[in-house]
């Protein structure tokens, strides 16, 4: 608790508090937040206890490490409102959670014989009635359980007018306690069943599943296999401009270097210039050899179309013959490879080496989306990173994010960190995560599906409306035609725009298996590229996906493999090329316009 202790010049003493016949309160407030709990104890334990110590931690032993004004503000200050009237308020907990948030039951929560379910679990209900005023809530437990629990709220007299504000966290989504509500807003296809008829109607308050992630200590520490250093490393080209005079080129080092810079020069030319870079902190919390680094990106502008370019990354003042790049030149040919789905995974990186020196004209490379596991996760993204920094150096690599790099709900910005994009995005999506480029005579529409759709929805149709591009892509990762979980609000908002402007392909991921479609207008198969859209699935680690069932618009599908995609584009000509591991090809095509 923080004391606030005064030196009182008329009395000429020193007040201790608790001490002396003169005293004074001691009950100033703890405004602590929980984040601030956790990162001052998890900044503790890195100076107190070893990674083996910190990885066998348990719940018993993570709880005695907080004292009780710390577990006071674990317990009350992790979801707060105030109500205008007396209330009784329902915790929804998940029976599946092997350990009981321990505050329900001492901060006087009673648990009921009500329950409810959705198709993943089945929830007990907790209850406690509050007057009107402030609710204080906690934490979901010291293990990260994947399905947070909910709330609902109800005046006690049925006569009172509700009102609920001052939340935090800030924009809660008040909704009805009803079947088929949702209560998590990173999957809202996931709704209620068999809720109680003296709960239907009160005031839902929803929340994203992977909140617990904010007081993770079991199971939780983490170590990255490529740790950051002094020396740049993770060098990586992404564009946020014009392709034709313009690169950014990001890397990182560990937090001893504060100044990042970018010599470049024409290939084999003299004249060297530079830019500065921008820098900021990166903080992974649970990586115990590696908690903060310093990420750097250096815009360079006022290129020269058609041109080679190499580069240094300062200190390092050698010329690395892998650190080159190429301004687009103003023809209308070029190649790139598109991969699916990667979750970091070894056979991804081994094939993208093996499609890089198989295609070394390929301009850029591209990911639909799940580059790794869990995005919140730096340690993956080093791994990813270190497959082929030899290719990332010299080609840009720009992607889209799917639902595992935007992680239950918590937000994709371990993703933005890692690359610089365009920051074109329509109001209510992050910048970074939907955004387009035009390359030579080609549009690239790169769309965060895993952000609002609607919000989306226009921006779509005002960049397909202003592009003179003669071919149209977009990326994003659900697609919306497969077997297994098509998506209609996709279908319904983005389909009918793709059709009003032609856009000639469509590249997505998340099933886990390959597929193309015939050309398709209007949701049907139609009998040419140039009426139709294409719409294809692609996975670049081995799967296999059973019990797929028909899907009449397809093409040509494959439950097993791992693939990747050469596109090449030769003025009105487009060529689609599918390899598997094995550098065979499996499928292609060809559009002419």
């Amino acid at each position: 608790m923080y004391h606030n202790n005064r030196f009182v010049q008329s009395l000429k003493l020193i007040v201790v508090c608790g001490f002396l016949a003169i005293q004074f309160s001691c009950n100033t407030p703890d405004n602590r937040s929980v984040k601030q709990v956790m990162d001052n104890k998890i900044t503790e334990l890195y100076a107190s206890k070893t990674e083996a110590e910190l990885a066998a931690l348990d719940y018993p032993q993570a709880k005695a490490l907080f004292s009780p004004a710390d577990l006071n503000i674990l317990g009350s200050r992790h979801w707060m409102f105030e109500a205008n009237v007396p209330v009784t308020v329902s915790v929804f907990r998940s029976k599946k959670q092997v350990m009981v948030p321990w505050w329900l039951a001492e901060n006087g929560f009673t648990k009921t014989r009500l329950s409810v379910k959705n198709e993943n679990t089945e929830y007990e209900i907790w209850q406690k009635a509050f007057p009107a005023g402030h609710v204080g809530l906690g934490i979901n437990g010291f293990e990260n359980y994947g399905l947070h629990y909910f709330v609902a709220v109800q005046p006690q007299q049925k006569a009172d007018q509700l009102t609920l504000d001052k939340f935090f966290p800030e924009n809660q989504y008040i909704g009805v306690l009803q079947d088929s509500a949702f209560t998590y807003h990173d999957w809202d296809e996931l709704v209620l069943t068999g809720v109680p008829e003296e709960l239907k109607g009160a005031q839902l308050l929803t929340t994203i599943r992977g909140r617990g992630t904010e007081s993770h200590l079991v199971g939780a520490f983490r170590k990255t296999d490529h740790p950051s250093s002094k020396i740049p490393d993770q060098v990586m080209l992404t564009w946020s401009g014009d392709p034709a005079t313009s690169v950014d080129i990001q890397w990182r080092t560990d937090t001893t270097i504060q100044d990042g810079k970018i010599n470049y020069r024409k290939k084999g030319d003299g004249v060297v210039h530079s830019t500065d870079a921008g820098k900021f902190r990166l903080e992974d919390r649970l990586l115990m050899n590696d908690r903060f680094i310093n990420r750097f990106t250096a815009k360079i502008t006022g290129l020269e179309p058609g041109t080679v370019y190499e580069y240094q990354v300062l200190p390092d003042t050698s010329w690395k013959p892998d650190y080159t790049f190429t301004t687009t030149a103003a023809d209308n040919d070029f190649s790139f490879i598109w991969f699916g789905d990667t979750h970091y995974s070894p056979e991804f990186g081994r094939m993208f080496n093996r499609a890089d020196s198989s295609h070394p004209d390929a301009a850029f490379y591209t990911i639909s989306g799940d580059l790794v596991s869990d995005g919140l996760y730096r340690d993956q993204w080093d791994k990813l990173i270190s497959f082929a920094p030899q290719v990332i150096a010299k080609k840009p690599l720009m992607c889209v994010p799917g639902n595992h790099d935007n992680r239950y709900g918590l937000g994709a910005a371990t993703y933005r960190a890692m690359f610089s994009y365009p920051e074109n995005a329509p109001a209510g999506v992050p910048k970074e995560q939907t955004y387009s480029f035009t390359y030579k005579n080609t549009l690239f529409l790169m769309l965060d599906c895993t952000s609002p759709i609607e919000a989306q929805t226009g921006w779509i149709e005002e960049q397909l409306k202003n592009s003179k591009a003669t071919w149209k892509i977009a990326m994003f990762h659900f697609p919306p035609y497969n077997f297994e979980e098509p998506y209609p609000n996709i279908q319904k908002a983005w389909i009918p725009i793709f059709d009003k402007y032609h856009v000639d392909l469509v590249l997505s991921g998340h099933t886990h298996n390959y597929m193309r479609s015939k050309p398709m207008t209007g949701g049907l198969v139609t009998n040419s590229y140039k009426k139709g859209t294409v719409y294809l699935i692609s996975i670049a680690i081995p799967s296999h996906h059973g019990n797929m069932m028909a899907e009449p618009y397809a093409a040509v599908r494959f439950a097993d493999g791992q693939y990747y995609q050469y596109l090449k584009v030769k003025g009105n000509k487009f060529t689609y090329t599918a390899l598997n591991a094995d550098n065979k090809v499996v499928d292609s095509f060809t559009i002419r316009k």
